[in-house]
């Protein structure tokens, strides 16, 4: 029978151990929420559905899903490490802007050694299961998409204005990636795919360049609207940019690659985008360039869903 002091004790024991449990939980969360970080998620997400959209188009709708799985995971997998590693490189420049200084590895949350390994782990993985599962070519170009990615256009954003225009290229290889998946060549389509994502890019990441320009300044990142800042330039290159797009984006129909359910839904959201970047390009203001930012984040995913419809339909 229990004395009174157990019982006394029991209770105290028991809570202390309920918040030892708690605490280990709320680590261990924290710690997936920072890997989760580390893979750029918006990025890698856009990556595979770009490849999606690739694959489906170059099927005709006739989808190995097998194969479609497989392309999936080792484009993923790969963008995933590629998003890593750059945060390793930038590490000491997000720790200068106020808009990165609190990712895992400027606030010192997660080691960059740690860090780089995993990096490194991710693209292995992603790259192999592209060779084996896939083939040679889709396996080439997610290897030069990270390549590209890290050892080109990382380098460039404190060196270029030009920077951009140059990180577009890895940008627009997951599309003709997709492709390449399906057919196993680079065909017109693969390549009209490579040249919508190439032109989606700019207004994308000219607004935010926009919006963060002095944070950008601080890390001596020599972006577009650092070197010029009247904005001029960056209002210009956002509404062409924008005008090539929705261009670009009829090519696909008009090649017969695409029905007229994809016509209509690229002809709506190319509206809607162009709208924005015009608005921007009259008032370069930050409120404009953060409705351009929404409207090119919504633009892919919506393209995406009127192949897929197109195709099933």
């Amino acid at each position: 029978m229990p004395t009174h002091v157990e019982e006394r004790v029991a209770p105290r024991t028991y809570l202390n151990k309920r918040r030892h449990i708690d605490a280990e939980t709320r680590a261990s969360r924290s710690r997936a929420t920072d890997y989760w970080d580390l893979i750029k998620p918006e990025i890698t997400f856009l990556v595979g559905i770009a490849s999606l959209a690739g694959f489906f188009l170059a099927s005709g709708g006739a989808v190995d899903i097998a194969l479609l799985i497989s392309t999936l995971i080792g484009v993923t997998l790969a963008a995933a490490g590629g998003g890593v590693l750059n945060h390793v490189i930038e590490r000491d420049l997000d720790a200068k802007m106020k808009r990165t200084a609190t990712r895992p590895l400027p606030s010192k949350r997660v080691s960059p050694g740690l860090a780089g390994v995993s990096g490194v782990m991710l693209i292995a993985a992603g790259v192999v299961v592209l060779f084996t599962k896939v083939n040679v070519l889709t396996a080439a170009l997610a290897a030069a998409t990270v390549l590209g990615y890290l050892c080109v256009y990382t380098p460039l954003k404190t060196r270029t204005k030009y920077n951009t225009i140059v990180g577009c290229v890895p940008g627009a290889l997951p599309a003709l990636g997709g492709w390449t998946a399906a057919t196993g060549s680079v065909d017109v389509g693969g390549l009209v795919l490579f040249a919508i994502l190439f032109a989606w890019q700019m207004p994308h990441f000219l607004s935010l360049a926009w919006m963060y320009r002095k944070d950008y300044e601080k890390a001596n990142f020599v972006m577009l609207p650092v070197v010029e800042p009247d904005g001029r330039s960056t209002g210009v290159q956002t509404l062409a940019f924008t005008i090539i797009l929705v261009l670009l984006s009829v090519v696909p129909f008009a090649l017969g690659l695409t029905g007229l359910l994809y016509l209509i839904g690229t002809l709506a959201v190319g509206a809607f985008f162009l709208a924005a970047a015009y608005r921007f390009y009259r008032s370069l203001a930050n409120g404009a360039a953060r409705k351009v930012l929404l409207a090119s984040v919504v633009y892919i995913p919506v393209l995406v869903a009127a192949i897929l419809l197109d195709q099933l339909v």
